[in-house]
């Protein structure tokens, strides 16, 4: 059901690589409530995924950037600005890559320059998007950031390895970068925590599959499926949240708040 809550609004989503993409399902869902979309991704992944697809269907244009790259950040901006006619209403930075992961290391044995990498584009992507639409005065007044972070910013989850510490520094940046936005143009900006969501990224997880299990079955609601991410999103984006503001917003079923349940018990007791 659409009820317009974006009507007139204009935004760039980074990170829609497939249908299983929580950044895909996110622009059909602001596309559905009257938004104005340009979609980004770095150059390997438009060659790799499925984006065109998504691009045709909601008449929304295709600009790469490499979210390390100030220049080609800067080229993004600029050609948005053009393709609406004005700034930017809202951002969803839905970008995360563990090279360590990819690599099968280890945490206690990482490589640093593996770590060093996975910082920049996980997480200071962050600041380099908020930096150049900062230095461009590109996001309009009352604008609305959101980037996806997971639990595992605040809890141990052995295998996620190093992006539990790129995940904490997203949300770092996003409170810090949310204050000074916040005093010089009402921009807000705020994480969303959300469940453990079966995409084609977060699938290279070691052990994701007991990830989803466990949370399943720790989650009174159940976990939060990438749709209910992407309509989350659009409250976020849209003028019925304005006072909220460099939190990090658990999106799981309740995850984040139980102790144990019944359901847990049981499946230990067998």
């Amino acid at each position: 059901m659409s009820n317009q809550l974006l009507k007139g609004k204009k935004g760039i989503i980074f990170g829609a690589l497939d249908e299983k993409s929580i950044a895909w399902k996110t622009a059909l869902a602001c596309h559905a409530q009257g938004a104005e979309i340009v979609l980004s991704n770095a150059p390997i992944a438009l060659r790799m995924g499925e984006i065109n697809k998504l691009s045709e269907q909601i008449n929304a244009p295709v600009i790469g950037a490499d979210v390390t790259n100030m220049d080609d950040l800067k080229n993004l901006f600029t050609e948005s600005m053009k393709h609406f006619g004005g700034g930017i209403d809202f951002i969803l930075h839905s970008i995360g890559m563990s090279l360590n992961l990819r690599k099968g290391k280890s945490y206690t044995e990482l490589d640093y320059g593996f770590n060093q990498k996975t910082f920049d584009i996980s997480a200071m992507s962050l600041h380099r998007v908020l930096r150049t639409a900062w230095d461009m005065d590109a996001l309009n007044e009352w604008g609305s950031v959101v980037a996806l972070s997971y639990i595992a910013a605040q809890r141990v989850f052995p295998d996620y390895n190093e992006m539990a510490d790129a995940k904490a520094l997203l949300e770092s940046v996003t409170r810090s970068f949310g204050y000074h936005y916040g005093v010089k143009k009402k921009v807000r900006i705020n994480t969303i925590s959300q469940s453990p969501t079966r995409t084609t990224a977060g699938s290279g997880v070691k052990g994701f599959d007991g990830f989803v299990n466990y949370a399943e079955k720790m989650s009174p609601l159940g976990n939060a499926s990438g749709e209910d991410c992407a309509n989350y999103c659009v409250t976020l984006f849209s003028d019925m949240t304005k006072m909220v503001t460099m939190q990090n917003l658990f999106h799981d079923g309740g995850f984040s708040f139980t102790g144990v349940t019944q359901a847990v018990i049981e499946q230990m007791e067998k």
